[in-house]
């Protein structure tokens, strides 16, 4: 067994790729993936698949009073994502230079989120970046 290490994460696809899940029979997207299909039941069969992570801001608001985790970002954007595959997500929206609206282009980057605790242990997770 390999040691816990970053390259060792680095290896997981899902911790720096957008995977959802596809009903095989109707082909509805979904992110997160899910197991079963809202609209077949278990009457179809799931199968992972890779997002582009590329989609337009669907709705968006600032946060000015954080929680205590984000405290040292304040203040900043999360939104509402439209993947161009169809799914809507929730993250972060990191402005690069451009000014976050609705329909603003975005795509998916995987950014620090926060450090938690005396340790230092540094959470990492998908944001999306205005282009």
């Amino acid at each position: 067994m390999e040691k816990a290490s970053a390259g060792m994460w680095r290896k997981i696809d899902t911790r720096y790729n957008l995977i959802g899940s596809e009903c095989e029979k109707c082909k509805t997207l979904y992110f997160p993936p899910r197991i079963i299909c809202r609209i077949c039941g278990r009457d179809t069969k799931m199968r992972s698949r890779k997002l582009s992570g590329n989609g337009k801001v669907y709705s968006f608001t600032t946060i000015r009073v954080p929680s205590d985790t984000f405290k040292e970002s304040a203040p900043y954007t999360v939104g509402v994502i439209e993947l161009e595959e169809g799914p809507k997500v929730e993250g972060h929206v990191v402005e690069n230079g451009k000014k976050v609206a609705i329909g603003s282009k975005v795509k998916t980057v995987f950014r620090k989120m926060y450090v938690d605790g005396d340790e230092g242990l540094i959470h990492y997770h998908f944001k999306f970046e205005t282009i």
